[in-house]
């Protein structure tokens, strides 16, 4: 069985939620832990989905060109100061496993998000967010989503490539209040 639109879509609305990444965070206690507030968990994180970023490169000593670039991760997750709202250096980068995705496009995808943000760049946030902050980065974590349905070689693989996953169990009565909303 593979992987249903409907569990994605139902994971990236989830994930772009606040308490929806922090209970994503919760699978994976590793990342938990990197919470500048476990007390002010909600004013920790900043959550963005589909996330763009506005790329710089020098193109001369008095003049930068900058581009914004989709990234393909699904939800980045920013750690923020909640007393000084300024971000901090970390940021998880959340890959959900989409429907009719291999193992090899969704580990290209994580290679990609590499790639980009190994240059210079800033994040363009909801404008709730545009006060902080939020250049540069110290560490880059990726987190890895599946599904009970997803293939085992694709769990095995990211297992193998020493990837963080965390598995999704989506109830029946989850996905079926899904479909009849969209459908109505």
């Amino acid at each position: 069985m593979s992987v249903k639109h409907v569990q994605y879509e139902i994971c990236l609305a989830e994930y772009a939620n606040t308490a929806g990444a922090i209970a994503l965070l919760k699978q994976y206690r590793l990342y938990l832990e990197m919470l500048p507030s476990l007390r002010r968990a909600d004013e920790s994180i900043i959550t963005v989905p589909l996330p763009v970023v506005r790329l710089r490169q020098s193109t001369s000593k008095h003049s930068d060109l900058t581009t914004a670039t989709q990234l393909p991760c699904d939800i980045a997750i920013l750690m923020c100061d909640p007393e000084w709202k300024i971000k901090t250096g970390v940021e998880i980068m959340v890959f959900i496993h989409r429907p009719h995705e291999d193992f090899s496009d969704l580990l290209k995808r994580w290679r990609q998000t590499q790639v980009l943000l190994d240059k210079d760049y800033e994040w363009i946030l909801p404008s709730c967010y545009q006060h902080i902050l939020n250049e540069g980065v110290n560490k880059l974590y990726p987190l890895f989503v599946v599904f009970d349905d997803t293939p085992e070689r694709i769990k095995r693989g990211l297992q193998g490539a020493t990837l963080p996953i965390v598995i999704e169990t989506l109830s029946r009565g989850t996905e079926e209040d899904v479909v009849k909303s969209l459908s109505s």
